[in-house]
């Protein structure tokens, strides 16, 4: 297969195997989505959807969220990982969002990539499942797939990022997204699958003896 013809195959594959892709981080708008995202990073979906609850029962907008001290905010989430560091950006970003954005989050990906915790792929998330604008982040499990899957060169996630924007049409970025992560918890792991075991590696590479060596 070429690579267009693979990229193809794996967008009709996965539209097969996840036709809704529901938003895998609980949330009720866009400001509480924007914080389970950047709890999200280094941490399991599973783990944010634990501790939101909680931290959301004492604070679920800017403005209540920036009275709320880091001390706080930072023992409820601990169990997330790098709790210091986040709590102070989530503490700081809901002071700018009242003070410069009227405690609104900002429909643009600059205004979002300024605010203090909140990095390109973060920002790409909130574009794409709040607002509805076509982007691709990149996490670990599209990284990796990508690689496997030679959509990629795999140098970094920047360049992946590239890539799949390039592989395949831009109205279906948002969803095929979050397909290729559902694919990848679910048959192409980090470690159940090395690029020759899963259905799809199997379909795109069935002459594929050697495992894939992935760039993380």
């Amino acid at each position: 297969m070429t690579k267009a013809e693979r990229a193809a195959h794996v967008a009709t594959r996965l539209e097969e195997l996840y036709p809704e892709t529901p938003i895998p981080l609980d949330h009720t708008d866009v400001y509480t989505l924007l914080i389970a995202v950047l709890l999200s990073a280094q941490c399991t979906d599973e783990r944010v959807n634990k501790i939101t609850p909680a931290l959301f029962a004492i604070a679920n907008t800017p403005q209540t969220m920036a009275k709320v001290s880091v001390g706080t905010i930072r023992d409820i989430i601990k169990p997330c990982g790098l709790s210091p560091r986040k709590s102070v950006a989530i503490s700081e970003l809901s002071k700018i969002l009242v003070e410069k954005y009227n405690g609104n989050v900002p429909k643009d990906m600059e205004a979002l990539e300024s605010l203090p915790g909140v990095g390109h792929k973060t920002a790409s998330v909130v574009m794409s499942q709040a607002f509805g604008v076509p982007t691709f982040p990149v996490d670990t499990h599209i990284h990796r797939l990508a690689q496997r899957w030679k959509l990629t060169n795999g140098k970094n996630v920047v360049l992946t990022e590239k890539d799949l924007k390039r592989a395949f049409p831009k109205e279906s970025w948002n969803k095929l997204h979050l397909q290729i992560i559902f694919y990848g918890r679910e048959y192409c792991t980090a470690r159940g699958c090395d690029g020759t075991t899963c259905p799809l590696c199997r379909e795109l590479f069935p002459d594929r003896k050697r495992a894939v060596k992935t760039r993380k």
